[in-house]
């Protein structure tokens, strides 16, 4: 077997791609500064327990274990930092207002969330805690449109949906848990042949508007349209008041998908994902999930998104390459150093050749030579 071999689904990152993904988190984690969040970093591995508290089963079956040799108890490798961060605001920043964090990091899947995908993704994100109102679900999908602005990436749209919908109603309706797992299950898939053979018992009015769920997709017309055909339920109102506002803020087109139920035992409001060019499955997810705070016993209204990192360099815009300037090995010239560090300093990348490597210049790519003409160091371009 080679052992250079890596497991499926895993790569290395080579230089190209590793810069302009380096670009993009130096980037947006500046963006996420100017607008007040706050940088954290959690450990790469911690005890289950707390790793997948309040997370229900979304992230169980995708969280690789291990044993710590240390104390005996059941350790996991992170399948998503979010759980980590409001860990964070929850028992070690204990704060009563608003928090506003940050994060960027790898996390580690058993599978692949999709098709041909990575199961180490770079994932990088913003939370906000401690508002519950509609304005900070607003302020999350500004700061998403702008991250996604500033990769430079083409066709760029958010999908939103809103698990109190599908909630509301099954919940007015008195419907048993297990009933309420498979409807879920079914409008997952889409399947409307399915949602109409389960909801046959329930009342007519119940099941005329889970039938009605997958067909509400589309453009900020299907919340019109959404009011007509779903009960006059008061969860079901303030939910479709909340997508309205949002409909209004983003910079990049919206669309809307009330069977849209992703992380509905983990999210508790407003759920949405961003998508663009040359990229098949979302690039961003994200949603209010207040429910986490309680299961850490500290209730936390959050809401906040996070965004594949490796997927979204992919799909960006590449940014022109700076070719470095070449420059001999100074060995206690002062003069050439100092114009050495001059470049440097002015943002040129600037590499010594060593000698005996004179015949492998071309592998460094650059483009122009650091140069001694009348005892000073000029620029001028690389003869090849």
């Amino acid at each position: 077997m080679r052992t250079w071999l890596l497991p499926e689904y895993i790569e290395d990152m080579l230089p190209a791609e590793a810069a302009r993904i380096e670009r993009l988190r130096r980037a947006m984690l500046d963006l996420f500064e100017r607008w007040g969040y706050q940088l954290v970093m959690p450990p790469l591995l911690e005890y289950v327990d707390s790793l997948l508290t309040g997370t229900g089963h979304d992230l169980d079956l995708r969280t690789f274990k291990l044993v710590d040799q240390l104390s005996g108890r059941m350790m996991g490798l992170r399948a998503d930092i979010t759980p980590q961060v409001a860990r964070i605001d929850a028992h070690l920043l204990n704060r009563q207002g608003v928090t506003r964090l940050c994060y960027a990091g790898s996390v580690l899947h058993t599978r692949p969330a999709v098709p041909d995908a990575t199961r180490e993704p770079l994932q990088i994100g913003a939370e906000i805690y401690g508002h519950a109102g509609v304005e900070s679900d607003l302020e999350v999908l500004r700061l998403l449109c702008r991250a996604l602005e500033i990769a430079g990436v083409t066709d760029a749209r958010i999908d939103i949906g809103h698990v109190a919908v599908f909630r509301g109603i099954v919940h007015a309706a008195n419907v048993g848990a297990e009933l309420e797992a498979e409807l879920f299950e079914a409008l997952q898939r889409k399947d409307i042949p399915g949602v109409d053979q389960l909801s046959r018992t329930l009342e007519r009015s119940t099941r005329d508007a889970l039938m009605a769920l997958p067909e509400l997709y589309g453009g900020p017309e299907v919340l019109a349209i959404a009011e007509t055909r779903l009960p006059k339920l008061r969860e079901v109102a303030a939910a479709l008041r909340t997508l309205k506002s949002l409909s209004r803020t983003c910079a990049v087109p919206v669309s809307f998908d009330l069977a849209e139920l992703r992380g509905y035992h983990y999210h508790s409001g407003v759920v949405f994902d961003g998508y663009c060019g040359g990229v098949a499955a979302a690039v961003a997810r994200g949603g209010r999930y207040d429910e986490v705070g309680r299961a850490f016993g500290r209730l936390r209204p959050a809401t906040g998104f996070s965004i594949d990192l490796r997927a979204l360099a992919g799909a960006a815009a590449a940014a022109k390459p700076r070719a470095p300037v070449l420059a001999p090995v100074s060995n206690g010239d002062v003069r050439l150093a100092r114009a050495i560090e001059k470049l440097r300093a002015a943002g040129e990348i600037v590499i010594e050749e060593l000698p005996g490597h004179e015949r492998h210049r071309a592998e460094l790519g650059c483009s122009r030579t650091l140069v001694n003409k009348g005892g000073a160091w000029k620029v001028e371009k690389l003869r090849t």
